[in-house]
């Protein structure tokens, strides 16, 4: 049985058929863990629901950014942007069934592997919070996610505020804050303030900023957090972080790391990917 962690697919079905092809991926004996946004920009994001559905517990996925934008599209929350390429899912005749099992996925997992704990998200984990608390918090919006109230919250969902962490926060401003955080974040101040903005690299930091994994003790630091999200970041891999958005989209990589004894042992799986949209 082997275990992969599995970057931002984003509707690359070709790409994603051919990482599992190169590790000889097999649903009765692997698990897959997929890191968020899942659809959206790629060529064929109905396939990638499709197959990943039928893998049935072999794939656990979270959801990422597009991955709710696509069910704010399907109850008229957002319209599509000219980038967008959700048509495939909104008008597909199984297209109930695929939002159903999208809403059935999560936000953030932790896995117990060897002696370390690894906890997964979409985007990141403001500093303040521990990997108990992400995926207490991560837990209240998968109840939204799969109650009667998510339209509500969908049709509120999109805006920058709140972008600091209360634990007074209620309601709408709560949940907005725990799914931007999760789904969003790159950079953040020493005291965890968000910064929505800039999307380059770690290097283009704005001033006061820094990228959530490097403020100085930040809670998840007892624990190896992987991530997506972050395409112009690139692999990373060091003892307490994974990075697996390697830009499949945009003609990068498609990554998955398969997980050994031991962080010496995991092994960086990657393929080419064709460009299926151009940054900017």
């Amino acid at each position: 049985m082997a275990l992969y962690l599995i970057g931002d697919v984003q509707g690359c079905d070709s790409a994603l058929q051919g990482l599992l092809d190169k590790i000889s991926f097999s649903p009765s004996r692997d698990t897959l863990y997929l890191l968020g946004d899942l659809v959206n920009r790629g060529p064929d994001s109905a396939a990638v629901l499709r197959r990943l559905m039928r893998y049935g517990d072999a794939a656990q996925c979270l959801l990422g950014n597009h991955d709710l934008h696509l069910l704010a599209a399907s109850v008229g929350a957002r319209r599509p942007s000219r980038k967008d390429t959700l048509d495939g899912v909104l008008q597909a005749p199984d297209r109930d069934a695929m939002l159903a099992w999208l809403r059935q996925q999560h936000m953030a997992f932790l896995l117990q592997h060897q002696a370390r704990s690894l906890l997964m998200v979409h985007a990141g984990v403001l500093p303040g919070w521990s990997a108990s608390q992400t995926l207490a918090l991560a837990g209240e919006f998968e109840a939204v996610l799969r109650g009667p109230d998510l339209s509500e919250f969908l049709h509120q969902m999109y805006g920058n505020t709140p972008n600091r962490w209360d634990d007074s926060l209620l309601g709408l401003d709560r949940l907005r804050m725990i799914v931007n955080a999760l789904t969003r974040l790159r950079f953040c101040t020493l005291d965890g303030v968000m910064e929505f903005d800039t999307s380059d690299g770690a290097h283009a930091a704005p001033p006061g900023y820094l990228p959530w994994f490097e403020v100085p003790g930040r809670k998840t630091r007892d624990v190896t957090v992987a991530f997506g999200h972050w395409s112009t970041l690139g692999w990373l891999g060091r003892d307490d972080l994974y990075a697996l958005d390697s830009g499949c989209v945009w003609g990068g990589h498609l990554s998955a790391l398969k997980l050994g004894n031991g962080p010496a042992a995991h092994e960086l799986i990657q393929v080419q990917c064709e460009q299926a949209q151009k940054p900017g």
